[in-house]
């Protein structure tokens, strides 16, 4: 359950943080986990588990429980899709099972490596859950929550980015986990809460815990937006293209806040700009539904096909260029922008203010 607690003074632009002062990976304190589909983009058959310097780990394969450790005989296991099943080869055997899970042995995050064999190789914190859909493997990390902030902080920021810009996205990123739903199967996948890709939020490995990534999810710890007293999946954009966009006028519903529109100076001096050729029966459907139809067209062509929804459209051919500025839905915080502010001596209250006006910041209670 999830409840919100005023901070002190709580409009975004006074707010003093209190002080929070845990390790954010593997924390004892942490009361919440977040389930994320991991590797979803690669339909995977076949994956790879082995423990990561010195740990241990526990596997629940149908009956048996099987430990799987570094210092062994038995320090990696082969996961494939059989016959309908699961195939968990370890130490030269064959387990069958529908499911399989994977945790510690003293009810402490599991340190792993999961690998699709040959394309993509992460170290993961956290319990483990391999399921089948259609003949496709589906990995679901459990992880605490502020790791789980970290790991997208680390996956959505360049290199070099300020502080507190870094900070604000901590917020942001929070802010989408809990007001979508965590701790249950209600989040916004049928197996999962969430996903590990920008459906959801992108996501890579935990950043070290003295990374600035680490560094901004622990000084906000807890922090989350809110509008009229409830938090809201707060939505961020890559470059807007110089003013943000409401979520309906991209046909997206607003899910509790309205995102007012406002101006992004560093967007409108320095655009991102593109051009891109698409078929005019695309171009139809980008301009009857948006980004809804973005997000189809890049899935089938590419995801950089249409690289946002602020475009100009010119016959051409047979077909239609499209002309535009910015990356992304273009909605909410810009992640160009407010780095540029942050170099300019903003801090995150000033850029969760511009950006999504009229909200509050707010203190998570989990129970």
């Amino acid at each position: 359950m999830l409840n919100l607690k005023s901070c002190g003074s709580v409009t975004v632009r006074t707010l003093v943080l209190g002080c929070w002062a845990w390790s954010i990976l593997g924390s004892p304190a942490a009361a919440q986990d977040v389930r994320i589909e991991v590797f979803g983009l690669f339909h995977p058959h076949e994956l790879r588990l082995s423990p990561t310097g010195g740990s241990a780990f526990v596997i629940h394969a149908g009956d048996e429980a099987l430990v799987l450790e570094e210092s062994s005989a038995q320090r990696s296991m082969r996961i494939r899709v059989v016959g309908g099943h699961l195939s968990a080869e370890i130490g030269g055997r064959d387990v069958e099972a529908s499911t399989i899970h994977v945790s510690s042995r003293n009810q402490t995050p599991a340190n792993f490596f999961l690998e699709v064999p040959g394309r993509i190789r992460r170290v993961y914190s956290g319990a483990l859950d391999l399921s089948m859909d259609s003949g496709v493997l589906l990995p679901v990390v459990s992880m605490d929550l502020e790791t789980a902030v970290a790991s997208v902080v680390r996956a959505e920021s360049d290199p070099g980015t300020p502080l507190e810009a870094l900070k604000a996205q901590a917020i942001a990123a929070r802010s989408y986990f809990a007001a979508a739903g965590f701790n249950t199967l209600r989040g916004r996948h049928h197996h999962s809460n969430f996903c590990d890709t920008t459906h959801c939020q992108f996501l890579r490995e935990p950043p070290a815990p003295n990374s600035p990534a680490a560094a901004a999810t622990l000084a906000t710890r807890g922090l989350v937006l809110t509008y009229e007293d409830r938090s809201f999946s707060a939505m961020y954009t890559r470059s807007c293209g110089g003013r943000t966009r409401t979520a309906s006028e991209i046909g997206l519903a607003t899910n509790g806040y309205p995102y007012f529109p406002v101006a992004c100076s560093y967007c409108s001096r320095n655009p991102f700009r593109w051009s891109r050729r698409v078929s005019g029966e695309d171009a139809a459907e980008l301009r009857a539904s948006r980004e809804t139809a973005r997000l189809h067209i890049d899935r089938r062509l590419g995801w950089d096909a249409v690289p946002s929804n602020n475009f100009t459209v010119h016959a051409e051919g047979n077909g239609v260029r499209l002309e535009g500025t910015g990356q992304g839905h273009g909605v909410g915080l810009c992640q160009n922008g407010a780095r540029a502010m942050a170099e300019h001596g903003a801090t995150f209250h000033d850029i969760l203010n511009h950006y999504y006006p009229n909200t509050r910041l707010m203190e998570m209670k989990l129970n």
